[in-house]
């Protein structure tokens, strides 16, 4: 249906298997819903009484869809907690970033999102969650801005509270 409101000819020889190929990239593009971001969270943690440093992950890729024209966004999630007794495989928290990323989104509830899922699964000190990304429903339709960058961050607990720790966060994702 949508080939042929285009104006194109649906049954011409380089139409034919696209509605199989659309169909195919949308269950890759949103997989996240079949995801439990909780769950692969939540098998993954030690226990630890000897380390209370910030642990951050930083430039960790995305690819997701706007959830307002299901044009593209593509950025990269910054995140850090503070352990409580719990340490998260680094893995498993790229894991989560993916299951949320592979949803139709606005970026403020997936920077939400990443952010309470850590929190209550690791029960940390503090969650620190910062996305930039760009999207393209703004850059290749609308306003035509290419080099925009949206920018969201979801502090919790000692990130929030402890200024020193936040700044030690911002000054490891700009390193």
């Amino acid at each position: 249906m949508l080939l042929r409101w285009t104006g194109d000819d649906a049954d011409r020889p380089g139409l034919r298997k696209t509605p199989a190929r659309v169909a195919g990239a949308f269950q890759d593009w949103f997989a996240g819903y079949a995801a439990d971001p909780y769950a692969q969270l939540g098998g993954s943690f030690q226990q630890v009484s000897y380390y209370d440093r910030i642990v951050t992950l930083r430039d960790i890729d995305f690819e997701s869809h706007c959830e307002h024209h299901l044009a593209p966004i593509l950025g990269r999630v910054h995140l850090a907690y503070l352990p409580n007794r719990r340490l998260a495989g680094i893995s498993k928290l790229a894991r989560v970033v993916e299951a949320y990323s592979k949803r139709l989104q606005v970026q403020e509830r997936f920077t939400a999102e990443i952010a309470r899922c850590i929190n209550d699964v690791l029960e940390p000190r503090g969650v620190a969650v910062v996305v930039e990304a760009r999207h393209l429903c703004m850059t290749t339709r609308g306003v035509h801005r290419t080099n925009v960058k949206m920018v969201t961050s979801e502090m919790l607990g000692a990130f929030q509270d402890d200024d020193r720790i936040r700044a030690e966060f911002f000054d490891a994702i700009r390193t």
